[in-house]
């Protein structure tokens, strides 16, 4: 029994030692990762299709563009899509508006502000683009019940000289914390990861989202009913708080990419893109 006990406690040492494994987030699994570079893949992707080319186009802290960054816009999230049109979004470190850099299918580009509301945040996480072009959602940080909905700029919203306004809201049934990206994989359905540090909200932290609304987007609220679907993957050779950034659903074959930062020095080479099928 003694040496039996030696066993599993060196068994159990090792482990602990061990860099953190991959998991499954509940029914996708995890086929594969590729390496984030942290100055210009760090913050999120999206699928941008144009014809019959297909791009997947990454935001990071070396992309913002200098003449938005003098301008106080210094931070981009998790970038959307829809038809062709690609969206970046773009936060101040005041209570100033919020940006939505959107370059159309032609390849030109047009920044859209949007003035916030008196009981909006001013972190503007990603952009996500319905499947029909004609809605935009985007998100705030911290802990929140909600999703904001503005016309799709570009598509919807024409005009750069006017504000971009708020349109409705996506009503979550439950808080969600720190959510990093989201992204349509249907009409009715956007699966979204969450950078949660404690856990508390759905028992894992750094969870994978799914909300169902109750119907397409139309311009009024909708409600939003919250899954959660496991953690996401975590894998690094440093220990530490790994850090969730956007996410992107590709349509060509139904792969679910999400982006997540390595602990301490190995943001510097082993944050990772994470490819996921659902089962």
């Amino acid at each position: 029994m003694r040496r039996t006990s030696v066993l599993l406690a060196f068994v159990a040492m090792i482990a602990a030692l061990s860099p953190s494994v991959a998991q499954a987030a509940g029914t996708w699994t995890p086929i594969g990762s590729d390496v984030a570079r942290p100055l210009d893949e760090s913050q999120g992707l999206a699928t941008v299709v144009r014809g019959g080319t297909t791009t997947i186009r990454y935001t990071g802290i070396g992309t913002v563009p200098a003449d938005l960054s003098s301008r106080g816009w210094n931070h981009v999230g998790d970038p959307g899509s829809a038809l062709g049109y690609y969206v970046e979004p773009y936060q101040r470190d005041d209570r100033g508006a919020k940006l939505f850099r959107v370059q159309a299918p032609d390849g030109s580009w047009a920044g859209y502000t949007h003035a916030l509301e008196s009981w909006e945040a001013n972190n503007n996480s990603f952009a996500a683009g319905s499947p029909d072009g004609r809605w935009l959602v985007a998100g705030e940080y911290g802990t929140m019940d909600r999703l904001l909905v503005h016309p799709m700029p570009g598509v919807a919203f024409t005009d750069p000289s006017r504000n971009l306004p708020y349109a409705s809201a996506i009503r979550l049934d439950h808080p969600v914390r720190d959510v990093q990206g989201c992204d349509f994989a249907s009409e009715t359905r956007l699966l979204c990861s969450s950078d949660d540090p404690e856990g508390a909200l759905f028992g894992v932290t750094k969870p994978l989202l799914q909300v169902d609304l109750a119907g397409k987007l139309n311009g009024g609220d909708v409600t939003g009913h919250v899954t959660s679907l496991g953690q996401l993957p975590l894998q690094s050779a440093c220990g530490g708080s790994f850090e969730a950034e956007g996410i992107d659903f590709d349509e060509r074959d139904a792969t679910l990419r999400v982006v997540v930062v390595s602990p301490s020095i190995c943001a510097a080479f082993d944050s990772k893109t994470w490819r996921l099928r659902e089962n």
